[in-house]
C-alpha cells in the first residue's frame, strides 16, 4: 500500500468551507479512483495547517491518479481557500493497523 501525504495551509476564515469541498468533492471522486483504499484529513483549526492523506492499493494506482490529472484536478476546487499551494510526498505504508 501507498500514501500520498499533502500539506497546505489554508486561510483560517475558509477552514469550513475547505472541509466541505473535501467531504462532498474530493471524498466522492477518490472513492471513483482504482486502487483507492481510503484517506484522511487533519485540520489545525487555530492555525489553518492541514494533512490530506490518501491511501493506494499500489505504487502504480497513486501515480495512475498523478498521471491522469485526477490530483491537480482535486486541488483545483479549492482555489482561493489555500495561503500556498500543496506540498505533497508519497510513501510506501510499513504498518497499517
Amino acid at each position: 500500500m501507498y500514501a500520498r501525504v499533502a500539506t497546505v495551509q489554508v486561510r483560517v476564515e475558509k477552514l469550513d468551507d475547505a472541509i466541505e469541498i473535501y467531504r462532498e468533492g474530493v471524498v466522492s471522486a477518490l472513492r471513483e479512483q482504482p486502487g483507492f483504499q481510503g484517506v484522511e484529513l487533519l485540520v489545525n483549526r487555530e492555525t489553518g495547517h492541514g494533512i490530506s492523506i490518501t491511501r493506494w492499493a499500489s505504487e502504480a494506482d497513486q501515480l495512475a491518479s498523478e498521471a491522469s490529472g485526477f490530483y491537480r484536478q482535486q486541488v483545483a476546487r479549492f482555489r482561493g481557500l489555500f495561503d500556498a499551494m500543496p506540498v505533497r510526498e508519497v510513501y510506501e505504508v510499513a504498518v497499517f493497523v
